[in-house]
């Protein structure tokens, strides 16, 4: 075990994945939000067998979704006016 924390090489880490971030995020938040609809049918059989915490481990997905869409978009328009910014030549002081 000793030699797990310290002889191990050190790698560079690799670049991130990027990809379709926004609507990664927009898809999960509906299929969690999704869940909660298709549970509130059965919320007495649930209640019945202790199981509430499904419904509201969904609804808890939803939400914290909302927060992501909200984070994700702006990261995303952060990143564009970066990128926009490196582009765009600076001005000269004439």
């Amino acid at each position: 075990m000793a030699g797990f924390f310290s002889g191990s090489p050190r790698h560079e880490a690799p670049e991130p994945l990027e990809g379709p971030v926004v609507a990664t995020v927009v898809g999960g938040t509906i299929i969690w939000f999704v869940l909660f609809l298709v549970q509130l049918p059965f919320y007495g059989w649930f209640e019945d067998h202790g199981h509430t915490w499904w419904v509201w481990t969904c609804l808890a997905g939803a939400g914290l979704g909302l927060i992501g869409i909200w984070y994700v978009r702006r990261r995303d328009a952060a990143i564009k006016r970066a990128a926009a910014q490196e582009t765009t030549p600076a001005p000269s002081a004439d």
